[in-house]
């Protein structure tokens, strides 16, 4: 089946749109907080009402395509074939209900596992960052340049303090390194918010050890429409059906990162 990007691509910008302005109207409401697989995995109700009111503007434009979403209104899904949305209603769940900022709206939307369309959307900043696919990547209405090549001494990179304090994913001394010569990093609550950031040039690099498809879909497909690269701890492809660690990094620094820190000290 032959799909029109260009009308899927529209949508999606509008509901995203349309979503965000829900968000922000929930500000002055009183917020219905839950913790799920621990009392730091956050979800509220403004979660479950944003995916809910994506999954049924797209269950109804677009009946045959599949949806995966964080809150579970999607479905489970055993192949990559057709058409899936990547949905992550309010990725920085945590910033949402401690700060109001520092969280966004994120889809990735594949055909056959392949990337084609990517939004992020900063709520608070109102910032668009849209990709789609041989047609590069923006923020809103300005065009995000191919990112230069930097090297590790030059690099901030996004990493979460977590990956360098004794953890069970990752010996801390894999990464400790890499944060001594590295020029800064940072950390920002939320992988879709330092995913753009890599994209549009604000950090250099962005890792994690644990992330789900929802949380890297739209990323990804953006940062590779401006020369970047995204792939697995290990250097592996990254799978919209499976969890996983994830690096995320401009030309030459990802494979410096690779190379040089992650697979020496295995």
């Amino acid at each position: 089946m032959k799909h029109n990007w260009e009308q899927i691509d529209t949508y999606a910008k509008q509901w995203v749109k349309e979503a965000g302005a829900l968000i922000k109207k929930s500000f002055s409401k009183e917020l219905l907080i839950q913790s799920k697989s621990n009392p730091n995995d956050l979800v509220t109700n403004m979660d479950q009402e944003v995916e809910q009111f994506l999954i049924d503007k797209i269950r109804f434009t677009f009946p045959s395509h599949h949806i995966l979403g964080e809150e579970g209104f999607g479905e489970e899904l055993e192949s990559d074939e057709g058409v899936i949305w990547v949905i992550d209603p309010i990725d920085g769940t945590m910033n949402f209900v401690h700060q109001q900022r520092n969280f966004a709206i994120s889809i990735g939307i594949y055909e056959n596992g392949v990337g084609q369309v990517g939004l992020i959307y900063d709520v608070v900043h109102d910032e668009l960052y849209h990709a789609f696919k041989g047609k590069g990547a923006f923020m809103n209405d300005i065009q995000l340049p191919k990112l230069d090549p930097v090297e590790v001494k030059e690099a901030v990179i996004g990493l979460n303090s977590t990956w360098v304090t004794p953890n069970k994913r990752i010996d801390r001394e894999v990464l400790t390194p890499l944060v001594r010569h590295v020029r800064g990093t940072r950390s920002y609550g939320s992988a879709a918010i330092e995913m753009a950031y890599v994209a549009s040039g604000r950090i250099d690099a962005y890792i994690t050890l644990r992330l789900a498809p929802w949380d890297f879909a739209g990323g990804k497909i953006l940062v590779e429409e401006v020369g970047g690269t995204a792939t697995t701890l290990e250097g592996k492809p990254l799978s919209i059906l499976n969890k996983s660690s994830v690096l995320i990094a401009k030309p030459g620094l990802h494979a410096s990162i690779l190379n040089d820190y992650v697979k020496r000290e295995r």
